[in-house]
């Protein structure tokens, strides 16, 4: 392969000129700029990618959410069985994701009412078409809320769950006192994680999930500090060390 001079290069084949760019030659440069174009094209897949997994769009983010019910069953599953749930309960699940966790809960409230809030339109589709046939029977509804500001009366609900959400409420103290609203006396907060700070795999998914998704990460000493603080009472942390995972469930007195 015979390598043109920035000067044997400005005239093509065809006679045509090429024109340096303050001593650098268009054919030296072609190439950084394909690399520039890839890393730029790559770099806003990514970004979209990450807004899907805080916020699911309708179409896109049902897919994501779908796969999340897949991915995060083991994890719901393990966080329900550590709360005893009575048949005549009301219930509402924290940004209900693809709606597994609200057909989960339903399973065990079967004579009562299991609500679904989340601020995503993707999700809200996802999860109202999961759940259809309960819709239906009128034992789940599915609204359109953020956590922030949850679109229910006081002291409605004898448990609220948030499965994987927590990670990325605006302002914890507030949300937290915004669940506190909603519940009755004696209602439980249920929290669960498939990762923290300090936890098993904390050194790998720590920096991705702060960089990344912008999200909040707590220690378990910190969850407890943090639901005493928002008005909680018989606080109990439950760790999961060899997956990772966290549950930590408070009661409104």
């Amino acid at each position: 392969m015979v390598r043109l001079t920035c000067a044997e290069s400005r005239r093509g084949q065809r006679g045509r000129s090429i024109r340096p760019l303050r001593g650098i030659c268009w054919v030296q440069i072609h190439p950084m700029i394909g690399s520039l174009i890839k890393f730029g094209v790559m770099a806003v897949a990514c970004g979209y990618l990450i807004r899907q997994v805080r916020r699911p769009s309708r179409w896109l983010g049902r897919i994501i959410v779908t796969d999340m019910n897949k991915r995060h069953a083991s994890l719901t599953d393990w966080g329900i069985s550590l709360v005893e749930i009575k048949e005549e309960w009301t219930i509402l699940d924290v940004g209900c994701g693809g709606g597994r966790t609200i057909g989960e809960l339903a399973k065990a409230a079967k004579g009562g009412s299991v609500y679904g809030v989340d601020y995503a339109q993707g999700s809200i589709a996802a999860s109202r078409a999961f759940n259809r046939w309960l819709i239906a029977e009128g034992r789940v509804h599915i609204e359109h809320g953020t956590v922030s500001k949850l679109p229910f009366a006081d002291c409605l609900f004898d448990l609220v769950t948030a499965i994987e959400t927590q990670y990325y409420w605006p302002n914890l103290k507030e949300d937290m006192r915004e669940i506190w609203r909603v519940l009755k006396p004696g209602g439980k907060l249920l929290v669960v994680a498939e990762n923290y700070k300090g936890g098993r795999f904390d050194w790998l998914e720590g920096p991705l999930m702060r960089i990344l998704l912008g999200s909040s990460r707590l220690r378990p000493s910190d969850q407890h500090a943090l639901f005493k603080a928002t008005g909680y009472t018989d606080i109990q942390v439950g760790e999961e060390r060899r997956k990772g995972w966290i549950c930590v469930v408070g009661t409104k007195v």
